[in-house]
């Protein structure tokens, strides 16, 4: 659980409540939370946190969270061998803030690991992923329905597993995954329904009592490429998009990150981004919140590296509007 974050001179935790609840589609019910104030300048320049780091497997990074209280970051990609794509096999890797590798779990038949959340919780922290993979017409699983589980390094978890806490914040939802906003305590889910891909918000203490409060719906707007990843912040959801390099995408590629109103779903900002252009390969992978020193970084990850021994890296924004 995330306590109560300290106010800087410029603003970049300044916690507020928001209005009256609009209109939120259906099944809203709940009053809005405490979030942070401002939204990330996505022109501003990239640092990097990990460089070019081993991950447990040798498999493409797909997407990571970090916890903030303890100082690790939890990435997720395909298990080694052939046909994890089709069956949802994952590997999730606990590392440093250095990049060490610090531990795993084998997550069996939950989907892609698009997007992931954690929540710290005592000495450790409990993950949130998609599950209920289900093979789409690409030979791909994506996952039907939200979990979440305590880290265990070593245990490998199966759909059936005990050890799960299964969760449908919206019913009949597909292609579901999440992601936990750290500056409030909110679940931020994707999921598609009604014909295109939708974020909901939702208080993350409601959808663990198995009574999902929503505080927004919203649409992903069309055109905006390979989706591989997101993160939210107080009022605005942050999406990353593109493809790794290649004859049709050379160096500095097509990485975007696209900022969205969580209240309206209007489009705020939209920048390319070069962070990490000299790696080989260069897929973009994955979004997360990291706080240091009571001040928000959006992160996003880069896949590098040749088949059978990619690295992953994750470079961070911290300028606010």
């Amino acid at each position: 659980m995330t306590s109560p974050l300290p106010v800087t001179r410029r603003g970049l935790l300044k916690l507020g409540a928001f209005g009256t609840l609009g209109a939120l589609g259906a099944g809203a019910t709940a009053a809005p939370a405490a979030a942070a104030e401002g939204r990330f300048q996505l022109t501003a320049p990239a640092t990097s946190l990990i460089w070019k780091k081993a991950l447990y497997d040798e498999t493409v990074l797909q997407s990571f969270a970090i916890d903030n209280a303890h100082g690790h970051i939890y990435t997720v990609q395909l298990k080694n061998g052939a046909g994890s794509d089709a069956a949802g096999h994952l590997c999730l890797t606990r590392l440093s803030l250095s990049g060490a590798v610090l531990g795993h779990m084998y997550l069996m038949g939950f989907g892609h690991g698009v997007q992931i959340g954690v929540e710290p919780s005592g000495s450790s922290a409990y993950l949130w992923t998609e599950t209920d993979g289900v093979p789409n017409e690409e030979g791909s699983s994506r996952g039907s329905r939200l979990c979440r589980f305590a880290f265990v390094d070593g245990r490998t978890l199966t759909t059936s597993s005990s050890a799960l806490t299964k969760y449908a914040p919206v019913p009949g939802a597909t292609n579901t995954t999440c992601t936990i906003d750290p500056s409030a305590n909110r679940l931020v889910m994707r999921y598609w329904g009604g014909g295109s891909f939708r974020f909901a918000v939702f208080t993350l203490s409601s959808v663990k009592a198995g009574a999902p409060r929503k505080v927004h719906d919203i649409a992903q707007p069309g055109g905006l490429g390979t989706f591989q990843g997101y993160a939210a912040y107080g009022n605005f959801v942050y999406l990353l998009t593109g493809n790794a390099y290649g004859e049709a995408n050379p160096e500095p590629g097509n990485t975007y990150l696209t900022c969205l109103d969580l209240r309206t779903g209007e489009q705020v900002q939209r920048a390319r981004s070069v962070a990490g252009k000299s790696l080989d390969y260069r897929e973009p992978e994955g979004m997360g919140v990291q706080i240091v020193a009571g001040a928000p970084r959006l992160c996003l990850g880069l896949a590098s590296g040749s088949p059978g021994a990619r690295l992953a890296s994750i470079f961070y924004k911290s300028e606010l509007i």
